[in-house]
């Protein structure tokens, strides 16, 4: 992907003219169409037209699957997650959800009206890109993910964001990021002021359908 160059999306639309966005970032090998049923389960007012933009992670080698090609957002080295990081590859997703924002931006929905989230990779991405932000966002909503890069917060995060509402959600049997894991990225939100609201269900490295039904309560409070 050069600089120009947006990443290809699946979007869904509740309704025409939409005011409002939620990009919303895939796990690890999966793609934009993973979680685009979500949308109807979500059971949105039918009142206010939102934009459903599900990006597609380009395709590169993941050293922890063998150096196996597929959509990663950064590649990732080691079980450990945190112990060494591809901090490069970060950065340049985290350039590319930026242009999705400016996108947005331009077709007319302000990023006061946009959510970013994400699902496990996708959640790594929406929680380094939304601290990040110079700008305010509506939310920001992590599934089973985690915060990478946690070093470095303290200095890089912005004060655009700190009140700006975080949903976080994890399975407490997650064997992929273990449930310890998130935990310590939520006390490093609450530790530099972010407003965290945290979830936990009694499901794998998934979705449950309570989880869906909390996620369409965060969305609809913050989408106004």
């Amino acid at each position: 992907m050069n600089d120009n160059t947006l990443l290809e999306c699946v979007e869904h639309e509740t309704g025409p003219a939409p005011t409002h966005s939620v990009i919303w970032l895939h796990g690890l090998g999966a793609d934009g169409h993973d979680f685009a049923p979500i949308v109807p389960e979500l059971r949105l007012p039918t009142g206010k037209a939102v934009r459903f933009v599900f990006p597609h992670a380009t395709v590169q080698p993941v050293t922890i699957n063998g150096g196996m090609a597929m959509r990663s957002w950064y590649d990732i080295l080691t079980p450990q997650l945190v112990k060494r990081e591809d901090e490069a590859g970060i950065r340049v997703s985290e350039q590319a959800i930026l242009a999705l924002i400016a996108r947005e931006n331009a077709r007319g929905v302000p990023s006061a009206n946009i959510v970013l989230a994400g699902f496990s990779q996708g959640c790594a991405m929406t929680l380094h890109t939304g601290i990040r932000a110079p700008f305010k966002l509506a939310g920001l909503m992590g599934l089973s993910g985690y915060l990478p890069l946690g070093d470095l917060a303290q200095a890089e995060h912005q004060a655009a964001n700190l009140d700006t509402p975080i949903f976080l959600a994890h399975g407490t049997y997650d064997p992929v990021v273990a449930p310890e894991r998130a935990e310590v990225s939520r006390a490093k939100l609450q530790e530099l002021g972010y407003k965290v609201q945290w979830h936990t269900y009694p499901m794998p490295h998934s979705v449950c359908p309570e989880e869906i039904a909390d996620i369409s309560q965060f969305l609809q409070s913050v989408l106004v």
